[in-house]
C-alpha cells in the first residue's frame, strides 16, 4: 500500500474514534439511574436512534406503554440531568401511568399528564435520582393523579408551576400505544416497581439502624440478633415500634470489658449491647431483645426508688421473665430467671419477697451475669443523641398495644397492659402533685364576720356600717403548716426559690393565714410564723452549713403553739440525716436525687 494510502485510512481510523460527548453523558445517566435498586426493577428498552420518530423534539425523553424510553439522540445534557429524566419516565411506568394493553389507546389529556408529571415529580423530590431542573417548584400539591387532574378540569386550568412537569419540553411525556413488543403475557410494572421500593426501603432502614453496610451493594447477611429486631418490627406489633428505635450493638471487646454474658440495655441511649460470642438460636434473640426493651420502656431504672438496684433488677427479670413467656414471645434461654409461683406480681411485690433471702438472690444472675444487673446507668461507649424517655418509650408502648389488639395478635399479661396504661398517662408535674396535697391536708379557713372589725363602707351607702372579715385564732391554729427548708451549702438557691414560691403561691391561693417556718444546717433556726406572702418574698434565709433535719423536726413537734395534726413539708436536696416525723409530712427534693431512707410521706420531685 502506498504511504498516501496510510495516511488516508489512519485520518479514517481517527475520524470513527472521536469522542462524542453527548453519548458519554447519556451513557453515564444510565448508569446512575441503574444504580437504584428500585429502578432496576421496571423492565424497559432504552431507544435513542437519530430517526426515532416518537423521540421528543425539545425535551429530553419521552416514555410510552410498550416499556420503551426514546432518547433525545443529540441533545446535551449532564449525566445526572439524563439520570433524572430517565427516571421520571421509569416511575410514569412503575405508577402505572402506562399500563400496557392491546388494542386502541385513547391519550391522556392535558390535566392527566400533568398531574401523573406532578405525582412523579414529588416522589422524585423525596427519593432523588440525579438533578432536577431548575424551573421545578419547591413544593407541590397533595393528593394522586385522579385527584390533582379532577382539581384542575374544575377550575379550568393547570397551574403555570405544573403545566411543563414533563421530560418533554411543551410536548407529552407519555405515550399510550397498543402492546405489540412481545406477544407472551403483558407486564406489570406497577407491581415490580413497589416491591422493589419495599425492599429498598427495608435495605434503607437496616443501614440507618446499622444493620446493613450497604445500601446499594449486594445483601449483608443478617446476623441473629439483627433477624430478631427485624422480626419484631415487621411482625410484633406491641414492640415494634420501640424495636425500631434502638440500635444493637454487638461488639466483643466492649461486652468482655464490662462483663456482658448476653446483653444489657441503656435505657436513655437507647441501645442494647449484646455479646456476639455468645451462641443463641434466633428464637432465643427475640425473648433476649424483648427482654431488654421491656426494662427500657417499663422504665425500670427510674422505678427503683431506694431500693438494692440489682435485686430490683433481678425482680424485674422475674417479672417480664414470666410476660415473655405467657405471650411466647421466643424461647427463654437457659438460665434466666423465671419463676411460676411469682406470675401476676409487680416488680415492687416481688423485689420485697426476694429481699428477705439476699444470700440466694446474689447469687442469682439476669442476661448480664451473676450478681450484675442489666440495666445500666449510661451508655458504654461515647455519649451518642439522647433520646427523650417519656415520648419515645410511651408512644412506643401504647400504639403497639393498640395495634396488637385491633391486629388480633392474642391475650397479653394483665400486669404488662396496666403498665402500659400506666405509662401511657404520665405523672403529674410536681407543683400540680404539691398542689393537691394542700388540698388534701391544710383545709381552707372559715372566715368570720364581726361588727368590732367594721369592714369599708360602700361608698353608695357610707352611712350604714357593714360587718368585718377576720380568721380567728381557732382557724389559724387549725389551718396552718410546717416547713423545714435545709439551707445547708450544698442546697440550690434555684431548688430553693422554686419551692418557696410554689408553697407561698398554694397558701396565698387558700388563704393560710400564716406558716411555721424552721430553717436547718447545722442547727435549727425557728422563723415562727410567717404570712404567706413572706414566706418566699422576705425570708432571709439563714446558716450554709452542714445538713441535720431532724433537730429542726423535733422544734416542731415539740412546740407548744404548733397544732399537733398540722402537717409537715420538709425541703432539702437529698444530703440529709435519716429523719423521723410523727405526723402528716412530705417531702420536696430535686429531680434525680434520692432520700437517703425509705419515705414515709409523698415526695414531690422539683424539675
Amino acid at each position: 500500500m502506498s504511504p498516501g494510502g496510510r495516511r488516508g485510512r489512519k485520518k479514517e481510523q481517527k475520524k470513527g474514534q472521536k469522542k462524542d460527548p453527548a453519548a458519554e453523558n447519556f451513557a453515564a445517566g444510565v448508569e446512575l439511574l441503574r444504580a437504584n435498586p428500585a429502578m432496576q426493577a421496571v423492565e424497559f428498552t432504552l431507544c435513542r436512534h437519530e430517526t426515532c420518530e416518537l423521540a421528543p423534539g425539545e425535551g429530553l425523553v419521552r416514555a410510552d406503554s410498550n416499556g420503551v424510553l426514546h432518547a433525545h439522540a443529540t441533545r446535551r445534557a449532564e449525566p445526572a440531568e439524563w439520570a433524572w429524566a430517565l427516571a421520571h419516565c421509569t416511575i410514569h411506568l412503575g405508577f402505572g401511568h402506562l399500563p400496557a394493553a392491546t388494542g386502541p389507546r385513547a391519550e391522556p389529556d392535558r390535566y392527566d399528564l400533568a398531574a401523573r408529571c406532578t405525582v412523579v415529580n414529588r416522589f422524585l423530590a423525596s427519593f432523588p435520582v440525579g438533578e432536577a431542573p431548575d424551573h421545578l417548584p419547591a413544593s407541590y400539591p397533595e393528593g394522586d393523579e385522579d385527584r390533582l387532574a379532577a382539581g384542575w378540569r374544575r377550575v379550568g386550568g393547570v397551574p403555570a408551576a405544573h403545566e411543563h412537569g414533563g421530560t418533554s419540553g411543551g410536548e407529552p411525556d407519555q405515550l399510550l400505544l397498543p402492546w405489540n413488543k412481545w406477544a407472551g403475557q403483558v407486564p406489570d410494572w406497577q407491581a415490580g416497581f413497589a416491591h422493589a421500593l419495599t425492599r429498598t426501603m427495608s435495605r434503607a432502614m437496616d443501614l440507618a439502624g446499622g444493620r446493613r453496610i450497604s445500601l446499594t451493594g449486594p445483601p449483608t447477611p443478617l446476623r441473629p440478633w439483627e433477624r430478631a429486631l427485624s422480626w419484631f418490627v415487621s411482625s410484633y406489633p406491641l414492640l415494634g415500634g420501640i424495636a425500631a428505635g434502638v440500635k444493637v450493638v454487638a461488639d466483643a471487646e466492649l461486652a468482655r470489658a464490662h462483663d456482658i454474658a448476653i446483653a444489657a440495655v441503656d435505657p436513655g441511649a437507647g441501645e442494647i449491647y449484646v455479646n456476639p460470642v455468645r451462641t443463641l438460636d434466633d428464637d432465643e434473640w427475640r425473648f433476649v431483645l424483648a427482654h431488654e426493651m421491656l426494662h427500657a420502656a417499663l422504665r425500670h431504672g427510674d422505678r427503683l426508688g431506694t431500693r438494692d438496684p440489682y435485686l430490683f433488677n433481678v425482680a424485674c427479670d422475674y417479672v417480664v421473665n414470666g410476660w415473655l413467656v405467657a405471650m411466647r414471645v421466643g424461647t427463654m434461654p437457659e438460665g434466666s430467671l423465671y419463676d411460676p409461683e411469682l406470675t401476676n406480681l409487680s416488680a415492687e411485690e416481688v423485689y420485697d419477697r426476694i429481699a428477705d433471702d439476699l444470700r440466694r438472690t446474689r447469687r442469682l444472675a439476669t442476661l448480664r451475669g451473676k450478681g450484675r444487673g442489666d440495666v445500666l446507668g449510661g451508655p458504654l461507649g461515647p455519649p451518642g443523641a439522647r433520646v427523650d424517655l417519656d415520648e419515645f418509650y410511651r408512644r412506643g408502648l401504647g400504639q403497639g398495644l393498640d395495634l396488637h389488639r385491633a391486629q388480633g395478635r392474642g391475650l397479653l399479661p394483665g400486669g404488662l397492659v396496666e403498665e402500659i396504661r400506666a405509662l401511657s398517662h404520665p405523672p403529674l408535674p410536681w407543683d400540680a402533685r404539691l398542689a393537691r396535697w394542700f388540698d388534701e391536708f391544710v383545709p381552707r379557713p372559715e372566715a368570720v364576720r364581726t361588727y368590732s372589725r367594721l369592714s369599708r363602707r360602700q361608698s353608695s351607702t357610707p352611712d350604714i356600717p357593714r360587718a368585718g372579715r377576720h380568721f380567728p385564732p381557732e382557724e389559724v391554729a387549725r389551718c396552718t403548716f410546717g416547713v423545714v427548708l435545709d439551707t445547708s451549702g450544698s442546697m440550690d438557691r434555684t431548688l430553693l426559690g422554686k419551692a418557696l414560691g410554689a408553697i407561698a403561691s398554694y397558701a396565698e391561693a387558700r388563704d393560710v393565714p400564716a406558716a411555721r417556718v424552721v430553717f436547718c444546717d447545722a442547727a435549727p433556726y425557728d422563723a415562727g410564723y410567717l404570712p404567706a406572702t413572706e414566706i418566699a418574698g422576705r425570708v432571709r434565709v439563714h446558716g450554709r452549713g452542714g445538713t441535720v433535719l431532724q433537730p429542726g423536726i423535733d422544734l416542731l413537734q415539740r412546740a407548744d403553739d404548733f397544732p399537733p395534726a398540722a402537717p409537715v413539708l420538709v425541703i432539702t436536696d437529698g444530703w440529709c440525716d435519716v429523719l423521723r416525723l410523727r405526723r402528716e409530712h412530705a417531702y420536696l427534693v430535686p429531680d434525680g436525687r434520692r432520700l437517703p431512707f425509705t419515705p414515709r410521706g409523698p415526695v414531690f420531685r422539683v424539675r
